[in-house]
């Protein structure tokens, strides 16, 4: 999507080790007019799938999963990364590594909102090593529920999350495809 990449070009910020700053419109401060675009054209891509719930994680997948679940009708679920007293004591819980974070984290979900025959679109801000995706997927697939796609806004391709995930059998589509990030560059497909 062009709009995203020239997004990225003119405010990311390659930190170095696979890192891509993208804080000021995607995951820290979000831009909305951005966002209900990137929601649209995911929409679109994933019309033909049938979901009837987005799943994705806090917080930073939380604005692309609203945005695509309202062009698509459907409600979203956020897995959790810390268990609020208002859940039940029975969850949905997995561990997945976070990049950015550097350390394992808790993704949790209520039965309540995700249960048997559920058709779950999940999207997130990155696909990256797949790991968080990966966990998302153990959730769904826990509660009874069937993937039917995977999107994200961004993907680095050079971390191979692709390919990790290619065993679920279902669409995957990235908005803005980078193939690579060495020597402070970033390098989109078709570049």
């Amino acid at each position: 999507m062009q709009e995203l990449i020239e997004r990225i070009r003119r405010e990311g910020k390659n930190l170095g080790n696979g890192i891509l700053k993208v804080d000021g419109f995607v995951n820290h401060q979000v831009d909305p007019r951005l966002m209900d675009a990137c929601g649209r054209e995911l929409a679109r891509r994933f019309a033909h799938v049938g979901a009837t719930k987005v799943l994705t994680a806090e917080i930073s997948g939380i604005a692309p999963a609203v945005t695509t679940a309202l062009h698509l009708g459907i409600p979203v679920v956020y897995a959790r990364k810390t268990k609020p007293i208002t859940m039940p004591d029975q969850i949905f819980l997995t561990l997945a590594p976070s990049h950015t974070k550097g350390r394992m984290v808790e993704l949790i979900v209520s039965p309540e909102y995700l249960g048997i025959g559920e058709r779950i679109l999940i999207i997130d801000d990155f696909l990256a090593t797949g790991a968080t995706i990966l966990g998302l997927a153990r959730l769904a697939q826990a509660a009874g529920a069937t993937i039917v796609g995977i999107g994200t806004l961004i993907e680095k391709t050079f971390e191979g999350g692709r390919a990790v995930l290619a065993h679920l059998g279902v669409p995957i589509e990235s908005l803005a495809v980078i193939t690579s990030m060495d020597n402070g560059k970033i390098v989109f497909e078709g570049e």
